[in-house]
């Protein structure tokens, strides 16, 4: 699974979820890919989960790009424990997307196929997407 080598910071705050994508809202490698929607969170094993579905159905006849990356670290306190002691372990990794970000670019097969491939990928993410194609 995707995950961060070395952060900045250790915990930092929670990002907001308002406004638009400012980049990486036109496809640059393939053909045919999938743009967010709406605005959330996406964890790594979402994003792993999704690459596994796409490269299954084209049976690795596709190049698939991955434009995002869990690189935002969120904590966790245990079940039942007082407030206060500081705040909680990181538990997993996710990528903020807002509207507009392309998460997923395919290329190299055809176009029935990679949107098939495409359309199972949105089933495992966990915003509103759209399956856009380069004019």
């Amino acid at each position: 699974m995707l995950s961060p080598k070395r952060l900045k910071w250790r915990k930092p705050h929670k990002l907001n979820l308002k406004g638009n994508s400012k980049g990486g809202n036109e496809l640059n490698f393939g053909e045919i890919g999938i743009k967010a929607v709406g605005a959330h969170r996406v964890t790594s094993r979402q994003i792993e989960a999704a690459r596994i579905a796409m490269t299954r159905h084209v049976k690795r006849g596709a190049k698939v790009w991955i434009r995002i990356f869990p690189d935002r670290p969120v904590t966790k306190k245990a079940a039942e424990t007082r407030m206060g002691k500081g705040k909680g372990s990181v538990e997993y990794y996710v990528a903020i997307v807002k509207p507009g970000k392309i998460l997923f670019e395919m290329g190299g097969a055809s176009e029935a196929l990679m949107r098939e491939a495409l359309m199972l990928a949105c089933a495992k993410l966990p915003l509103k997407t759209k399956i856009v194609t380069r004019l």
